[in-house]
């Protein structure tokens, strides 16, 4: 064991003895020094939470690493120390809102009182709003900046703040660092915890309604849900705040068949029914499949915990279930806008979309063919947000989104937006049953016009401090020494982000990035894209693998799959993974 960084870390939690904590963290932390094993003392103190791709976000508990109201109140104060220097003399305000989950109230209740207490108008969601809702009303109140308490997908354990600013997007440089750099300076002592009630304004049902009309921007064609207006939905919130916003949001649009999936309707940030809520997790599907079962439902949807992701399930040919994995739902969100959008008359030739660089290239490949500019940026909703930013006067936004099955199909919210994505699906299958077939059948015709591709994505936990050492060394090893050969074909294309640098069949030229960012890339001459990057909210490394394929009509589609897992395999070994 590190002795310096024990020490280190053991005088950081004796801080956390003093009278400005509660006695029930006190006692946490007194039990963490005295343990005979300081792996977790160490974990809980050998850094502090920092701004990622999300903002904060950590496990719950008592610690400088951990998601507590400590932690949540220093950041509130060193945020509003910024927003009041940036906008000095212009009575600032900020919109707070929060998930499900175990203590969102709690930090969201503490960081309003935080922000009255310097002197920053509030305006607090009654109870538990999506993720896109807190983003739409920071716009639509012309707020200044916003904090949502929610950690997304992650599992019960964990819980987060996501810092916005005017935009309604996720922060961004400068802002990002300024906002960091205040929260270093701040000591616990520091903190206002003590609110001025006449600045804080509770907010809800209205902002509610503003949204839902909102949504409807999102919308393609009102009279293909008409004509299949009783198509049959279910969905599940997964415990989450989806549970009343995107049922109302269906009916707005038309549909009458909306079924939910009535034990994952109770608010609870335990989880109960899943092993985790992330609907990337097959198994937090299996509810709601058997619901559509007996229904004999046309698809089954979810949200997770904070409404921003969504997971889509369709009918296969023998009538199974078939869960859409991330790229599949963008790649169809995708399609249908461009060509339905086109076949109406809405296209004028200004459109653009975006995706992120892990994303599918075959959304690319749709873009292209159809004149719409497609712009790649880094993961996260914020560079996505940053686009839509720059073109506002310029260019029209019609939809964008990231393989980690988050989507945004309008202009409304700057975040991912899964109450407008899943109503926007519903049409999609109207739309495909209108003219006969699933949603399955509609992928099945993509691939055959557009091209086969099939992904896959590798994630590697390395937990704790000793796991992030891991991980750093792990992305050294690969820029030191690249891959030459993946799956058999010959690596023609590197990119670093943290460089920007690309070298291209010996070419060595820049790539035009906003900024760096820890990812690598390699490409190969039978078309295969590998990214790996460092997750920026959870102690893991990501590989991200994109095969394309040959696919004659849609009975070919099994053997495509089954030659691009080959393949796959085959790069696994090669990355020793």
């Amino acid at each position: 064991m590190d002795q310096v960084l024990l020490k280190q870390c053991e005088a950081e939690a004796k801080k956390w003895l003093s009278p400005a904590f509660d006695a029930e963290t006190q006692a946490e932390v007194k039990a963490m020094l005295e343990a005979d094993d300081k792996t977790a003392l160490i974990d809980a103190f050998y850094q502090n939470l920092e701004f990622g791709t999300g903002g904060l976000r950590g496990i719950m508990g008592a610690g400088t690493n951990r998601m507590n109201k400590y932690i949540v109140g220093m950041a509130t104060q060193g945020f509003a120390n910024y927003i009041n220097k940036a906008f000095a003399g212009k009575n600032p305000s900020v919109v707070v809102g929060h998930d499900c989950r175990n203590n969102s109230r709690l930090f969201a209740e503490t960081v309003a009182d935080i922000f009255s207490a310097n002197g920053i108008k509030v305006y607090l969601f009654e109870g538990l709003r999506p993720t896109p809702e807190i983003s739409f009303a920071i716009r639509q109140l012309g707020a200044q900046a916003g904090v949502n308490i929610t950690a997304s997908h992650n599992p019960r354990e964990y819980n987060g703040y996501k810092a916005y600013w005017d935009d309604g997007a996720q922060v961004l440089a400068p802002h990002d660092t300024g906002i960091i750099d205040e929260v270093n300076k701040v000591t616990i002592d520091q903190v206002k915890f003590t609110p001025n009630n006449d600045l804080i304004h509770i907010i809800g049902g209205e902002m509610d309604i503003d949204y839902l009309n909102a949504v409807h921007e999102a919308m393609v064609d009102q009279e293909v849900i008409n004509r299949q207006k009783d198509l049959c939905i279910v969905y599940s919130p997964l415990h989450g705040t989806g549970r009343v916003i995107i049922p109302a949001a269906l009916r707005s649009w038309g549909f009458q068949n909306i079924n939910v999936v009535k034990e994952q309707m109770v608010i609870d940030g335990n989880f109960p029914t899943v092993v985790s809520p992330n609907p990337e997790n097959s198994e937090a599907m299996t509810l709601g499949m058997k619901l559509g079962t007996r229904l004999n439902a046309d698809l089954v949807l979810a949200s997770d915990p904070d409404a921003d992701r969504l997971a889509v399930v369709c009918r296969d040919p023998k009538g199974e279930w078939c869960i859409l994995n991330g790229n599949q739902t963008a790649l169809m969100l995708s399609y249908y806008i461009i060509e339905n959008k086109k076949k109406l008359g809405q296209l004028k030739g200004n459109e653009f979309m975006v995706k992120t660089i892990v994303t599918t290239e075959t959304i690319a490949e749709i873009a292209k063919r159809n004149n719409v500019e497609i712009r790649d940026v880094y993961t996260g909703f914020k560079w996505i947000a940053r686009e839509i930013k720059l073109s506002e006067g310029v260019k029209k936004y019609i939809g964008g989104g990231e393989e980690s099955f988050g989507y945004l199909p309008f202009d409304k919210v700057r975040d991912k937006d899964s109450p407008a994505s899943v109503c926007l699906l519903c049409e999609i299958a109207a739309w495909a049953k209108d003219n006969g077939m699933t949603l399955y059948d509609l992928l099945m015709q993509i691939y055959l016009e557009y091209g086969f591709a099939y992904q896959d994505a590798i994630s590697v936990v390395k937990p704790g401090k000793s796991g992030a050492d891991e991980i750093k060394q792990m992305m050294e090893d690969f820029r030191t020494t690249p891959p030459t050969t993946l799956g058999g074909s010959p690596v023609t294309c590197v990119k670093d982000f943290k460089t920007l640098k690309m070298v291209q069949n010996g070419v060595e030229s820049s790539l035009d990035m906003p900024a760096t960012s820890n990812v690598l890339q390699w490409f190969t001459e039978s078309g295969t894209k590998i990214s790996v990057r460092p997750s920026g909210t959870e102690p893991k490394i990501k590989f991200y693998i994109e095969v394309k394929g040959e696919m004659g009509c849609p009975k070919c589609y099994d053997s495509a799959v089954t030659t691009a897992k080959e393949t796959v395999a085959a790069i696994k070994k090669d990355l020793k993974l």
